[in-house]
C-alpha cells in the first residue's frame, strides 16, 4: 500500500492536471466559436457561386464549357485530401476521419493517393503505407482563404495535367458542439447537380427564373469561378474540421476533468483512510506504551 506522503503527491498531481485540462476545455470553447464564425461568413459567397454554377449547368453542352466540369472515362487514379488536425488531445477525432476514409476508398479500384492536411493525418498514413503525395501542415488556428488556395490550387493542377481522374476531400463535418460526422465528398470533376456542404437555401438549390448576362461570357466566367469555388468547397471543409476538432477537443477535456475529480475523490478517500488508520496505531502504541510503562512504575513501587 503507498504511504500517506506518495497518496497526498498523487492527490495533488491529479489537481494540477485536472486544472490543465479545465484551461484546455475553456480555450477549445473559445476557439471553436471562433471557427463556426468563420466558417458562417463564407456561406453568402458559397450560395451565390452555386447558385450562378446551377445556371450556367442547365445551358447546352455544359461539360464542355470547362475541364473541370468535364467528366472522364475509365478508372483513373484518384486523389483524397485528407483533413485532420496538428495536434491530439482531441479524443477519437483524428482516428473516426481516418478510419472512415480508409473504408470509403478500401475497395476503389483505382489507385489512390493522398494529400494530408495536418500532422495527424500525415503521420497515420505514413503508418500505414499509403502515398502522400503533398504535406500541409502548421495552418493558421484561424486560416484566412489565401492559407488554404494553395491545397486548392495544387488539387486543380493535378486534375487538369491528368494525373488524377478524379479528386476527394475528406473531413470532419461540424453538426453540434456534441456531434461531428466524418465526411467524404467528391471535389472534381465538378457536378452541379450534387449540393456541396452547407449550401441548402432554396435559392441556391432549385432553378431560378431570374435572366443572367455573362459578360465577356460564359467561358470566361467559368474560367475565372469553378478554380475559386473549388478553393472555397476545400477552405469550407478545413474551416469545419476545426471546428469539429476543438469542439472533440472540449468535449474531451471535459470528461477528463470530470474523471480526475471523481479520482481525486477516490483518492482523498483511501487518503482519509490510511490517515486514520496511522493515527488509530499511534493511539494503539501510545496507549499500550502507557500501559506498560504504568506497569513497570507499579512494580518498582512493590
Amino acid at each position: 500500500m503507498a504511504s500517506i506522503r506518495e497518496m497526498r503527491n498523487r492527490i495533488r498531481s491529479v489537481k494540477n492536471l485536472a486544472q490543465v485540462t479545465k484551461a484546455l476545455e475553456t480555450v477549445s470553447a473559445s476557439k471553436v466559436r471562433r471557427a463556426i464564425a468563420a466558417y458562417s461568413q463564407t456561406r453568402p459567397y458559397a450560395e451565390k457561386a452555386w447558385k450562378l454554377l446551377l445556371h450556367l449547368a442547365r445551358q447546352p453542352g455544359a461539360e464542355s464549357l470547362h475541364p473541370l466540369l468535364t467528366q472522364r472515362a475509365g478508372n483513373g487514379p484518384v486523389l483524397v485530401i485528407l483533413v485532420s488536425s496538428d495536434r491530439g488531445l482531441a479524443g477519437a477525432y483524428n482516428v473516426n476521419i481516418m478510419r472512415h476514409t480508409l473504408q470509403v476508398f478500401r475497395d476503389f479500384d483505382a489507385p489512390v493517393s493522398y494529400v494530408a492536411v495536418g500532422k495527424k493525418g500525415a503521420a497515420m498514413l505514413s503508418r500505414r503505407r499509403r502515398s502522400v503525395v503533398a504535406e500541409f501542415v502548421d495552418l493558421p488556428a484561424t486560416p484566412r482563404f489565401v492559407d488554404c488556395a494553395p491545397i486548392g490550387q495544387m488539387a486543380i493542377d493535378e486534375f487538369l495535367a491528368g494525373h488524377y481522374d478524379q479528386v476527394y476531400i475528406a473531413y470532419t463535418e461540424f453538426i453540434s458542439m456534441l456531434r461531428q460526422e466524418p465526411q467524404v465528398r467528391k471535389l472534381l470533376p465538378l457536378e452541379p447537380k450534387i449540393v456541396p456542404m452547407d449550401v441548402h437555401s432554396p435559392e441556391a438549390t432549385h432553378p431560378t427564373h431570374a435572366v443572367f448576362t455573362y459578360e465577356p461570357g460564359h467561358t470566361e466566367i467559368l474560367n475565372e469561378i469553378l478554380p475559386r469555388f473549388t478553393s472555397l468547397q476545400i477552405y469550407r471543409a478545413i474551416l469545419s474540421a476545426i471546428a469539429s476538432e476543438h469542439a472533440a477537443r472540449m468535449v474531451a477535456m471535459r470528461n477528463a476533468t470530470e474523471n480526475a475529480r471523481e479520482l481525486i475523490a477516490a483518492l482523498q478517500l483511501d487518503y482519509n483512510k490510511a490517515r486514520q488508520q496511522a493515527i488509530t496505531s499511534d493511539m494503539l502504541d501510545i496507549s499500550a506504551g502507557a500501559e506498560a510503562l504504568a506497569q513497570n512504575l507499579a512494580e518498582a513501587a512493590r
